[in-house]
């Protein structure tokens, strides 16, 4: 049987994206599940693949879901978590193997962290208010602020398990991005002596570039109260100060992930502290910027769509993805004469910016 007419079949194509939409809710909780019993992880414990029944043995599951796990299996198989193979005789057990994706969750230096802290309820919840939110005056409060009363930084300094789930999140990317920065883009690094990591936390990104460069003089400026839980034995150097207030003299100046947190002119008197700390252009000052360019790098559908899913992820805090026309904006407000926009980093991009 076959429908009547192109309208009827156009509605129907029209309820699938609706629904594909609808739903897509689903494939986060399903990943979240998947690392919340180390699926994973049981897969990676039999060499990357493994039966049912093997993962069955190795995850936190009540018997009586068995036949519930197939499911979620089948949906993470489907959106690529996961790949499937039948067995050869057709006779025993299905095989579940790790994929590209799969393998970011697993080993020594792995991803879950972060997408852990992405699905965590605290981070989630508030995007069920944001209907609600888009109604209110904007800029105060936050979406975050909105649902749980307090700013996502208050929050996280008064919550110290929720805290310890925040850094390690942010230690996991950080290592995962540093690490191809490092190995596939350090000439963005040759040539200078000093480097400070403005906002650099506990110093992840700032000790691997001392690692890779050991001769680039590394340090970081953060808050007092995080300097107080920074390593005492590295070679970086942590010191606490404010990034509105002043930046420490380098030749370099770092930012990772720092000005998609703060508005236009918020932004703007940040840039210009950086400027005040590092020489001139010929002198080889610069600021280093690794965050996201909106629009820029592959013209592939799921990178469009990643960059603005988390633009809008960022605003529950009032942080902001820019478009190069943005980032414009702001870098040439706060008196630079350049600069040079690098999307390699899939959806995020280096930024270097002269004086």
């Amino acid at each position: 049987m076959e429908l009547t007419t192109n309208t009827n079949q156009a509605l129907l194509d029209a309820q699938l994206e609706l629904w594909h939409t609808t739903f897509a809710y689903i494939k986060s909780m399903a990943l979240k599940s998947a690392l919340d019993i180390r699926i994973a992880d049981a897969i990676h414990h039999h060499g990357g693949g493994a039966t049912l029944s093997q993962i069955v043995a190795r995850v936190t599951l009540h018997p009586s879901k068995i036949p519930c796990l197939r499911r979620l299996m089948r949906v993470l198989i489907v959106t690529g978590v996961f790949s499937l193979q039948n067995p050869n005789d057709g006779a025993g057990e299905h095989v579940y193997e790790l994929t590209p994706v799969s393998h970011l969750l697993v080993g020594s230096s792995n991803l879950t962290p972060f997408s852990s802290l992405v699905l965590h309820s605290i981070f989630v919840s508030p995007f069920f208010g944001l209907g609600a939110w888009f109604q209110q005056e904007q800029p105060e409060p936050s979406l975050f602020e909105m649902t749980h009363g307090q700013t996502a930084w208050d929050f996280t300094d008064h919550n110290p398990t929720f805290g310890a789930i925040f850094n390690e999140g942010m230690i996991a990317d950080s290592s995962f991005i540093m690490d191809i920065v490092t190995k596939e883009f350090g000439d963005i690094f040759l040539g200078i002596s000093s480097l400070i990591d403005v906002a650099g936390g506990l110093g992840g990104a700032a000790q691997a570039i001392a690692k890779a460069f050991p001769h680039v003089k590394c340090s970081v400026l953060d808050l007092p109260h995080v300097i107080d839980e920074a390593p005492t034995i590295t070679n970086v150097k942590y010191i606490a100060g404010d990034m509105f207030d002043s930046i420490p003299p380098a030749n370099v100046v770092f930012l990772k992930w720092v000005l998609h947190d703060w508005g236009d002119a918020e932004c703007i008197k940040i840039l210009k502290n950086c400027k005040k700390a590092i020489p001139p252009r010929d002198a080889g000052g610069k600021i280093v910027i690794l965050d996201m360019v909106v629009g820029a790098g592959s013209p592939n559908l799921k990178h469009k769509e990643t960059q603005v899913l988390f633009d809008l992820f960022i605003m529950f805090v009032n942080g902001v993805e820019r478009d190069e026309q943005e980032w414009k904006n702001i870098i040439f407000e706060a008196g630079f004469s350049d600069y040079k926009i690098i999307p390699v980093l899939g959806v995020r991009s280096i930024i270097e910016v002269y004086p």
